[in-house]
């Protein structure tokens, strides 16, 4: 597996909190809301910011926790972002920085991309990210040294 570094925790430093009635909220430039400050949505944030700066086209292909079905059980993602199509391309899975990324974790978001059928998949605490390929064939997976374009 490539750990893909994503320098996030520069882009921590950029993203806009508000205080509402005592609690440290985030801004999200996708949904153009606020959402509660926690570890989890401040890796989500940090990622979307870094998208969104090292590839600004994705601005308008960027899904954040949609709720979807499998097996007749709702379940929501965390971000997806789509293809020039709009097609699932890359399904991101973000955790706090406290929770390892381990097979389990992979495991959540290709058992998501059940419904989804994006040809990538991402996982990130902020601090670990990996990133892979599906052959939906072959039903394997290879590691990407890289995110992949939107085609």
């Amino acid at each position: 597996m490539f750990d893909l570094k994503f320098p996030l925790h520069s882009h921590a430093s950029k993203l806009v909190v508000e205080q509402v009635n005592g609690v440290s909220h985030l801004y999200d430039p996708v949904r153009r809301s606020l959402f509660k400050l926690t570890p989890e949505e401040m890796v989500r944030q940090s990622l979307i910011l870094y998208l969104l700066e090292v590839f600004p086209q994705y601005r308008s292909k960027i899904a954040v926790e949609k709720e979807i079905k499998i097996n007749l059980r709702k379940k929501r993602f965390d971000m997806l972002v789509y293809d020039s199509e709009f097609k699932p391309h890359i399904l991101i899975e973000c955790k706090a920085p406290s929770v390892k990324i381990t097979q389990s974790v992979l495991d959540q978001v290709a058992w998501y991309n059940v419904a989804l059928r994006a040809p990538y998949l991402l996982v990130t605490n902020g601090e670990t990210s990996y990133c892979a390929s599906i052959d939906f064939e072959q039903q394997e997976y290879a590691f990407l040294e890289s995110l992949p374009l939107i085609l």
